[in-house]
């Protein structure tokens, strides 16, 4: 199969177990998209794309259109400020090492639950599953083709 990433393709039924678990989901999804960009640093491959996307025109336009905004400059030079305090460094640090783990957490049991399911999904495809939007639907054994309702060989008379 090809390699994904999984912080991408969340399944409808891995989503609502979340959900049903975390109240902030929000920070569930920030901590386990650090963690994966973390992993995804220290890919070869990943670091020539990404490479290979700031040398793209349109990307490096929308770029310097995002750090011409005043919101974002407002906010980097907030970022600034606060880097030169050693305490709240410090602070952000251990919070960083505390999302940066839990990330890893929720990566690895997401990544857990989308193999399971994928396998279930194949051996209900290898059984003659049908694909639905909500997955793979088994067949039921023994059912009987659909027929018309219609009776063959009578005609509607006037």
């Amino acid at each position: 199969r090809a390699r994904r990433n999984p912080t991408i393709g969340f399944t409808l039924e891995f989503t609502v177990e979340l959900l049903k678990k975390r109240k902030n989901t929000a920070t569930m999804m920030s901590n386990m998209m650090l963690a994966q960009l973390l992993q995804d640093m220290q890919d070869p491959e990943m670091m020539r794309e990404a490479a290979k996307l700031q040398q793209d025109p349109a990307f490096q336009a929308r770029m310097n259109q995002v750090m011409a905004n005043p919101q974002f400059q407002q906010h980097m030079e907030k970022q600034k400020e606060a880097l030169k305090d050693e305490k709240k460094v410090k602070e952000l640090e251990e919070s960083m090492r505390g999302r940066i783990e839990e990330g890893n957490k929720e990566l690895e049991e997401f990544k857990k639950r989308s193999a399971e399911l994928e396998a279930q999904e194949d051996a209900a495809k290898a059984e003659g599953g049908v694909q639905t939007a909500a997955g793979v639907v088994p067949k039921k054994k023994n059912q009987k083709p659909k027929t018309s309702s219609k009776k063959k060989g009578k005609k509607n008379r006037k």
